[in-house]
């Protein structure tokens, strides 16, 4: 919106020709989102207290979760909100990626809000059922997956699968094969983030620091000259989305500011299951969806634990893990939560490095 008004700003003075630059715009988008998550903040924590929205605490998970109980919760809506001030502020908006990554994450927060209204206004402690969870999921991804498909101005990258660390190397997917893969992916790493978020600022740092390095991805595959020196297939107008993982980034971090230990609220299935479509999104959109599976190696982790214990429970009577997600099962061995959370944090760092090697190893 912003790029309009400094176009005819600059006709006036030359300077403000900064802002018409990718980069400029992105740290731009950061600042406002951070900004903005530390002044509006207080006062939503302030009306969830009020509301009394609070956190519901499992009877049988470590007792050292119990004094949370209470916490203020649904503070994803802080994240949604000022990720897409800043997006539709500082992005051009004519750029198809932006608005299907923009309106795909928001749609993803609609269904956690519901399943969160549900659980601590309505206190139906189920809140959304799983199927109808899954099935708006699925519904949310294949809208996404749809629309990248349509949209694509370079059909023989955009509808393929990159494989990172080999040169030149695209698997063509096929129109029904592209939309099951796309929906499948957005819908898991949705569902990932959630799983994840069940300590103070564990799921949010690993969304920021991937956040961050997919906007790196998408800067250099928008790009024709890092493209092309780097060896990555270009993909027009993906190097806008650097605005919105940066939007992705400062809301993060300033979320976080909130939300770390002891947190004081918790960003609830409103921001988990936005943030986890949001990563899926971009990803696609750069194709780049296997290095995120490297870079989101956390959630993948947390994620398949569950899967795990869930199948070893129903075929052995028997739990392989004290307690999944996998980060609870440390906890019951006898680290303390800010331990779990600060060395996920370092293993993510680790994994977003790897990640990004993809750039220049191939």
């Amino acid at each position: 919106m912003l790029i309009v008004v400094t176009e005819h700003l600059t006709r006036i003075y030359s300077g403000f020709n900064v802002f018409s630059y990718l980069t400029t715009r992105a740290i731009m988008s950061a600042l406002t989102a951070l900004v903005m998550s530390f002044v509006i903040g207080p006062y939503l924590i302030e009306r969830l207290t009020l509301q009394r929205i609070g956190q519901q605490v499992r009877a049988d998970g470590p007792q050292t979760h119990q004094p949370k109980a209470g916490t203020p919760t649904m503070g994803g809506a802080l994240i949604l909100l000022a990720v897409a001030i800043s997006t539709l502020l500082w992005a051009n908006l004519t750029n198809r990626f932006v608005w299907i990554v923009l309106l795909g994450t928001l749609f993803f927060g609609v269904i956690g809000f519901v399943d969160d209204y549900k659980k601590l206004v309505v206190r139906n402690s189920k809140g959304l059922s799983a199927r109808a969870k899954l099935f708006w999921q699925i519904v949310g991804g294949l809208g996404a997956a749809v629309a990248f498909y349509v949209t694509a101005e370079n059909p023989d990258v955009e509808h393929g699968l990159l494989i990172p660390y080999l040169k030149d190397v695209v698997l063509p997917l096929g129109a029904v094969m592209y939309v099951v893969f796309v929906t499948l992916i957005i819908a898991f790493f949705s569902n990932a983030v959630n799983l994840t978020d069940g300590l103070d600022g564990l799921a949010i740092m690993p969304s920021v620091l991937v956040g961050a390095a997919l906007g790196v991805f998408a800067y250099a595959a928008g790009n024709t000259i890092f493209s092309s020196y780097l060896g990555i297939p270009y993909v027009p107008g993906s190097g806008e989305l650097l605005v919105f993982c940066a939007a992705l980034a400062g809301a993060g971090l300033g979320f976080l500011w909130f939300n770390t230990y002891p947190a004081q609220v918790f960003m609830g299935d409103i921001g988990a299951l936005a943030l986890g479509a949001a990563l899926g999104e971009v990803a696609v959109a750069v194709r780049q969806e296997l290095v995120l599976f490297i870079m989101g190696g956390v959630f993948v982790v947390e994620t398949v634990s569950v899967i795990i214990q869930v199948a070893s429970y129903k075929m052995t009577g028997r739990r392989v893990f004290r307690m999944a997600p996998i980060h609870h099962h440390f906890e019951l061995k006898g680290w303390a939560e800010p331990k779990v959370i600060v060395r996920f944090w370092i293993i993510t760092v680790i994994l977003v490095l790897i990640g990004l090697a993809s750039l220049k190893i191939r």
